[in-house]
Order: C-alpha cells, then structure tokens, then sequence
C-alpha cells in the first residue's frame, strides 16, 4: 500500500474545504488534479472517502475516521514546525559534558558560567567521571564533548588544548616537621630520603593523571602502609591539609593554600614536565551546533584571560 503524505494532504485540504475547486485554489492546483488524487488514495486504501454531490463533496464514515487522524498527524507536524521555529529563534539545544569532579570544579565551572549566561535556552549535562570513562564516551558517541588531560594518541578524537597545567607535591608544615623528627635527622636530608620515608598522598590507579605521574616516578619499593590512594583530587589535597602525608596535586588547584601558607609545595623527587589539558570531542560533538557554540566561546574566553 502506497502511503504518500502529499495526497493526505490533498485529502484534508479538501475535506476541510467540502469542496475540489476550493481546495484547488487553496492548493494551487487544478481540479482534475484535486480529484485524481483522491481516486488515487481510496484505491491505495480500497474505500470511499467522499460523497460527491453538486454542492461539493461531504466524507464518509471511513473518510470521516481518517480525516479526525489525519487532522491530528498534521496538527503535530504544525506544533513541531512551531517549535522547531522557537528553538530557532532561541538558540535552543541540548549539551552533554563529561568531565572528572577535580577538572569540573577548578576548570570547567568558570567557562560554563559564561556560555549559560550566553546561551540560557540550551539544555546542558554534566557527567562527572573519571577521564578515561569521558574518552570512552567521546569514542562511542555518548557525550558531545570531554575535558580531559591530552591523550598521547587522539584517534578519533579532536582536542582543543586549554593551558598547562604541573603536577607537584605538597604538604604542610607541620607533617615536614614531624617527618624530620621520625628520621632523627641530625643534618638536612635530600628530598629523595624525604619521599621514601613520607605517606603519599595519589589518585588510585586508574586514573589517567596518576599513570602520567607513574611514568616519572618509581613506587615498586613503596610499603603499602605508605601509600594511601583517593579517587579524587579534592580528597588528596584535604588529607594534606590534615597533616596525613605529601599529597600529588596540580599545582593550579592548590594554589589559594600555598599562597595562605596552609600548604607547602616540595622539590620532586623527578622532574615532572608539565602536561597539556583541554576540550575534546568526537564525531556527536563536531556536528552538534551546541558543542560548536561552547567550543567557541571558551576559546574566546581563554584568549581574554592571557
């Protein structure tokens, strides 16, 4: 059965008009062409829709039960146009972001602000996660786009670098101290001897900054109840500040306690070169509107800081 919107179209046009040469003038076609179409839709659907008299037509009772659907599928392309036009005018959309709750908190917070306030009509989600679970995300075409650490291979993903960012370690004064005090030194110790005798503080092991900072340092020899992992940054940098160890974070993200005094940065035990962080995304993101906008307006936003 052969099911062509344009003679549904023809049909309503018609049955609203109760008359072919109304309905001819409303669609701009001639009337054999009116009448042929209708033929040709009640052959397709083997029934009568119209009465024709010498006043105009009037439906059946097959062609009224299709008339009160068809009134509705065309009522709802209407409300769809409508609405299609509003997002239009309003820059509406939708924006799906996955980030880690460190890399949310400290980066992505600030350019959201701006975009929302540029954008107040687009619908925006923020997945919190690891980076790895974001790039896995990004791959499938789960999420418009990530904020991540650059990956060493891109694939399939395009990355839009932000700034860079150093991992350094940190610690408070007062667990110095008292480390000192527990290696008995009698004269100053290298920071090597320092970090083999302290608690360290690091994200566990799935996480992407703690395998970039791994590369750099050796922990084979590590005892086990010297080493205490977290699954966020936030955590680790408040275990510092309680005095429980010499904690890895970016330096960006503690930089209010170092400037107080609350935290203390150490000379790594490695050089530790810094790293590169910034948007990324896959094939969803490139080709949603949306994704284009933000993409755009952080790059502004970062030029307007330098």
């Amino acid at each position: 059965m052969e099911h062509n919107l344009n003679l549904y179209h023809i049909f309503y046009t018609a049955a609203k008009c109760g008359n072919i040469s109304a309905a001819a003038n409303q669609l701009f076609i001639s009337q054999p062409a009116i009448s042929k179409s209708i033929s040709r839709l009640e052959q397709n659907l083997g029934t009568t829709l119209f009465v024709r008299s010498s006043r105009g037509v009037s439906l059946t009772m097959e062609g009224e039960l299709l008339y009160r659907q068809v009134e509705a599928a065309f009522a709802a392309i209407r409300l769809g146009e409508e609405q299609l036009r509003k997002a239009g005018e309003l820059g509406m959309g939708h924006l799906s972001i996955g980030v880690s709750t460190t890399l949310c908190r400290y980066v992505l917070l600030p350019y959201l602000r701006t975009f929302i306030h540029e954008n107040p009509h687009i619908r925006i989600s923020v997945s919190c996660q690891s980076s790895f679970q974001t790039i896995h995300a990004l791959e499938n075409g789960d999420i418009d786009i990530g904020l991540i650490g650059e990956p060493a291979r891109y694939g399939k993903l395009q990355f839009y670098p932000l700034r860079e960012i150093q991992d350094v370690f940190v610690t408070t004064k007062s667990y110095l101290n008292n480390l000192k005090k527990r290696m008995q030194l009698s004269q100053p110790q290298s920071h090597v001897s320092i970090f083999s005798h302290a608690t360290l503080l690091l994200l566990d092991k799935d996480n992407l900054t703690r395998q970039y900072v791994d590369k750099y340092l050796n922990l084979d020899m590590l005892e086990n109840d010297r080493l205490i992992e977290a699954t966020t940054m936030d955590l680790l940098i408040e275990f510092a500040r309680i005095d429980m160890g010499i904690a890895c974070v970016i330096s960006d993200f503690v930089k209010t306690e170092l400037e107080s005094g609350k935290l203390i940065r150490l000379k790594s035990p490695v050089p530790i070169p810094g790293r590169k962080i910034g948007f990324a995304c896959g094939k969803t993101g490139a080709s949603n509107p949306a994704a284009a906008d933000f993409l755009c307006s952080t790059k502004n936003s970062a030029n307007a800081l330098q």
